[in-house]
């Protein structure tokens, strides 16, 4: 018999699948023209979520964690981290707080 938390786990690696399948599907091509001193600037771990959030255009920490692989509370310290950098915009639409880039 198969646990509800083994479903729950299931549908999690399936939503960081389908995440992942539209990030490969696209163009690798970034729209927004930045610098790569900016981006070198960064460290490696702030690197990747700012990288992530370039990708989405507009995006959560669940949303970043989910394609980082990385927890939720880390990638939500990272991009508050990224947002008082001056990097992202931090705002709220209604219970979900929500980051974009500058």
């Amino acid at each position: 018999m198969v646990s509800f938390q083994m479903i729950d786990e299931l549908r999690q690696i399936n939503r960081r699948l389908s995440d992942i399948k539209k990030i490969l599907s696209k163009n690798n091509e970034i729209k927004i023209e930045i610098k790569d001193s900016d981006l070198l600037k960064l460290k490696d771990h702030l690197r990747k979520t700012y990288m992530v959030v370039l990708d989405k255009k507009e995006c959560s920490a669940n949303d970043v964690s989910l394609i980082t692989g990385r927890c939720r509370a880390m990638e939500s310290n990272y991009l508050n981290q990224l947002s008082c950098l001056g990097k992202l915009k931090k705002y709220r639409k209604s219970k979900v707080v929500l980051f974009k880039v500058v």
